[in-house]
């Protein structure tokens, strides 16, 4: 039987890099919101290099035991985020790092910014309400 799962980019030393993911069916968070947390931190940390070939929606389905339809969710919000990048039916991989995520990221802070200006907050309010944003999302 033949193995369609795509074979693993390789690391900087040349051995391929596996796709490692658990998910906690007891943890409070969505399959697919666990899904999408752990490839986006593999993809920030370099553990999934750019250009790092993701299984298909199916594969990764079938090797997790979710709905399709579940890993189909976590692939469009990875996409959404600018993690990860589909190439027609050449596949999806992990996206170059830093220039979508950090133009997002310098959007959402601007949007943040002007909504603490509307709402009368000082920079000391601001910065304080978002340091305990950040703390409480920090697991």
């Amino acid at each position: 039987m033949r193995d369609n799962r795509p074979a693993p980019s390789a690391n900087h030393t040349g051995e391929p890099v596996p796709l490692q993911i658990t998910l906690d069916p007891s943890a409070p968070e969505a399959p697919y919101e666990q899904l999408r947390a752990r490839i986006a931190e593999q993809a920030r940390d370099g553990r999934l290099p750019a250009g790092y070939r993701l299984p298909t929606v199916r594969a990764l389905a079938r090797e997790l035991g979710l709905a399709a339809n579940t890993v189909a969710k976590a692939y469009r919000a990875l996409e959404s985020d600018g993690v990860i990048e589909t190439r027609g039916r050449h596949g999806t991989f992990v996206a170059a790092a830093g220039d979508a995520a950090a133009r997002e990221l310098a959007e959402a802070a601007l949007a943040y910014a002007r909504r603490a200006r509307r709402l009368g907050a000082d920079d000391a309010a601001a910065r304080a309400a978002l340091d305990s944003a950040l703390r409480a999302t920090s697991g």
